[in-house]
C-alpha cells in the first residue's frame, strides 16, 4: 500500500512558476513509476507527466512539454512537478499517482494503482 499526499498548489498569474510535491509513504514507493495527472472543471482527468523508478526516463504530455519538469527523490520518497510559464489553461486539480508498466502505458489512468487527493492550481490571466 502506498499513500500519496500532494502539496504546493495555489493561485498564480500567467507566466509564473509553481512546484508541486507529492510525498509518498512507505519504502516501497521507489518501486513504482510515478506520474502527474490533472483534471479541470467539467473535463476528464488527463495525463501530464511520468517518471521511471530511477529517474532515467520521463514522458510528458505535448501541452506541457518544455514548460513542466517531473523529478523524484527516492531518498525522500517525494515526487516533484516544476511548472514554469504557467497558462490559464493549466488551471486544474493536480494528482500524483503510483503504478507500473512500460512507458507506452504511462499516460493511461489504468496504469496507476495509487492516487493522491489532489492539489488545486489556479492560473489567472
Amino acid at each position: 500500500q502506498v499513500q500519496l499526499v500532494e502539496s504546493g498548489g495555489g493561485l498564480v498569474q500567467a507566466g509564473d512558476s509553481l512546484r508541486l510535491s507529492c510525498a509518498a509513504s512507505g519504502r516501497t514507493s521507489s518501486n513504482y513509476v510515478m506520474g502527474w495527472f490533472r483534471q479541470a472543471p467539467g473535463k476528464e482527468r488527463e495525463f501530464v507527466a511520468a517518471i521511471s523508478r530511477t529517474s532515467g526516463y520521463t514522458v510528458y504530455a505535448d501541452s506541457v512539454k518544455g514548460r513542466f519538469t517531473i523529478s523524484r527523490d527516492n531518498a525522500k520518497y517525494t515526487l516533484y512537478l516544476q511548472m514554469n510559464s504557467l497558462k490559464p489553461e493549466d488551471t486544474a486539480v493536480y494528482y500524483c499517482a503510483a503504478g507500473g508498466g512500460l512507458p507506452g502505458r504511462w499516460s493511461r489512468i489504468s496504469t496507476y494503482d495509487y492516487w493522491g487527493q489532489g492539489t488545486q492550481v489556479t492560473v489567472s490571466s
